[in-house]
């Protein structure tokens, strides 16, 4: 099957650390790749130049047929990136939050399809209230409300997640394994960094950081 996310011999190195060297992978539409390991082993510096956000030291990151540099247009239009930072503007309502990020994105989610997916997450009672004043978890939906208008290939088919469930409660996180596999069955990709239990099924491989270089 032809991937729609590579990393080609991919290396970067902070200081006198190497993080990884001679990294590679594909991945088909459909599959996810989790990235493991202990802090500061590189998971977030790798997603990060997955993402056109970090410039690697060595390597290529394709995406589809085409390869991508840092912070091209190219990049953004094919790339979600979720971070371990929520990126919220605490004076903005959480509908307003969500609006903005998908304006971010380039999302045309409509009012109507916004309002679905905040009903989906939990916060459509809490959507006029400004964030600031939301729980840690609660501002974390209002990424996943994010993740649920941007699922499959026709979106934004690449997902680079770093511990997207910090924060969440049980319900919150089966809530995230179910969209991410719903984009998973609609022909996207993602890769996940994260140190807790990741109950996804299906097309799933896992990547332990330590010991690459």
């Amino acid at each position: 099957m032809t991937a729609v996310l590579e990393g080609r011999e991919l290396c970067l190195a902070r200081g006198s650390k190497q993080l990884f060297s001679g990294l590679s992978f594909g991945l088909a539409g459909g599959h996810a790749l989790v990235l493991r390991g202990a802090n500061g082993v590189g998971k977030t510096s790798l997603l990060r130049v997955l993402a056109g956000l970090t410039e690697a030291d060595a390597g290529e990151v394709w995406v589809g047929a085409k390869r991508t540099q840092a912070l091209s247009s190219s990049a953004r239009s094919a790339i979600l990136y979720f971070g371990h930072a929520n990126a919220l503007k605490d004076e903005f309502t959480a509908a307003e939050n969500l609006a903005d990020q998908l304006a971010l994105d380039a999302n045309p989610a409509s009012a109507e399809q916004q309002a679905d997916a905040l009903t989906v997450v939990g916060l459509m009672e809490r959507r006029h209230v400004i964030t600031r004043r939301l729980s840690q978890g609660q501002k974390r939906r209002i990424g996943l409300a994010r993740l649920h208008l941007s699922r499959g290939a026709l979106h934004k088919p690449v997902w680079l997640l770093d511990e997207p469930t910090n924060a969440l409660d049980s319900d919150g996180s089966a809530l995230f394994v179910h969209i991410v596999e719903a984009h998973l069955a609609e022909g996207g990709v993602a890769v996940i960094a994260t140190h807790l239990p990741m109950a996804l099924t299906g097309k799933v491989d896992e990547l332990h950081m330590r010991g690459l270089v």
